[in-house]
């Protein structure tokens, strides 16, 4: 997550925060009450609807249906502004849990609350992008050391990583365990995909 965090407080006047947004180049801003608990988020789909409306009939059937958004093309402020209650993590959460979130909200930043509801800062999508950027050879370590150190110590299965895919290659007798490497291996961080390169056990004499 992003530790310095631009926010605002419930009063900020609208040109205030549509400069905070071009000034820091973010698409949403936190907003703040007291000692920094989130109360809210503005974002420029809640700035929109000042110009979508700006000369819309407000008798027209579609415009009446969207009695919030005509709102918003009358709010001055932020706190008449935001999105409320903030759709937020807590500081443990894991990137693929905050990437559903923000999936299934389809939003673009989540502020990250501790357990009193404090800023402590923002995941956005780009943040969740950077974790495939890690090497390859730090994938490759923790599938070794994490994934295939479970398996039994008779099994010769070996991993290599290309480019974020992660390739398990050797000999595994028990074809069943091959969806589980598959879902464990896929939960480290950075991986792109997982493919299998297995060679046929050996008949026993």
């Amino acid at each position: 997550m992003t530790h310095t965090v631009i926010a605002v407080g419930r009063d900020a006047p609208f040109k205030e925060i549509v400069e905070l947004l071009e000034q820091w180049k973010v698409s949403a801003l936190p907003v703040l009450e007291g000692e920094g608990r989130v109360i809210g988020v503005v974002s420029e789909a809640d700035l929109l609807p000042k110009e979508e409306f700006r000369d819309a009939d407000p008798t027209r059937y579609d415009v009446l249906r969207r009695l919030t958004d005509m709102a918003k093309a009358g709010a001055v402020t932020a706190g008449e502004l935001m999105t409320s209650p903030a759709v937020s993590v807590h500081p443990d959460a894991t990137l693929a849990m905050a990437a559903r979130i923000m999936a299934k909200r389809r939003i673009k930043h989540l502020p990250v609350v501790d357990v009193s509801g404090l800023l402590q800062g923002v995941v956005s999508r780009s943040d969740l992008l950077k974790v495939f950027l890690r090497p390859d050879e730090d994938i490759a370590a923790e599938v070794q050391s994490g994934v295939l150190s479970l398996l039994p110590s008779e099994t010769h299965v070996t991993v290599r990583v290309r480019e974020g895919v992660v390739t398990l290659g050797g000999v595994l007798r028990d074809r069943a365990l091959v969806p589980v490497l598959a879902r464990a291996s896929r939960a480290v961080e950075g991986v792109v995909d997982v493919t299998f390169d297995l060679d046929q056990p050996t008949s026993e004499p």
